[in-house]
């Protein structure tokens, strides 16, 4: 199966110098775990949650939270972001994306084009949708064939 298949689109991205309340307030709203940093439409890194996590002060948001914690959110994405991601273009296979969560400690694969464009992302909690549906939809036929009248 086709990448472009199982990504998730449209993606979502911050620029190389939004702060990281920008980053905070779109983690907070979205159910996603990876923004993408783009300059010109063109790929330059990642954030995930937790490199946002890492660089704030856990106090945000809290009743201990001070001016210097708030000061945190300040910060630059280009602080913080993942450069040269590994990337897929959106021809590769899911097998592709799996060899490359197997083999890199990376949690989400940017699929761009030949430009570095983002088109989409996946993460592999999308690679495990598809293998759920797709032993979903093997167990039904199973079950339906065997019920068959002979």
């Amino acid at each position: 199966m086709r990448i472009d298949k199982v990504m998730t689109q449209p993606v979502v991205s911050v620029h190389l110098d939004d702060n990281l309340k920008t980053v905070k307030d779109i983690f907070d709203q979205g159910r996603f775990h990876h923004l993408l940093v783009v300059e010109n439409n063109v790929l330059l890194g990642v954030i995930s949650d937790r490199d946002l996590l890492k660089a704030i002060s856990p106090n945000i948001g809290t009743v201990n939270e001070r001016a210097k914690d708030e000061a945190s959110l300040n910060k630059k994405v280009h602080q913080i972001m993942s450069r040269k991601p590994i990337c897929l273009p959106p021809s590769a296979d899911v097998y592709e994306a799996i060899h490359l969560f197997n083999h890199n400690k990376v949690s989400c694969i940017p699929i761009v084009s030949e430009e570095r464009v983002p088109l989409g992302i996946v993460s592999w909690r999308d690679i495990f949708r598809v293998i759920e549906a797709r032993h979903t939809l093997k167990q039904a036929n199973l079950k339906s064939s065997n019920n068959q009248p002979e």
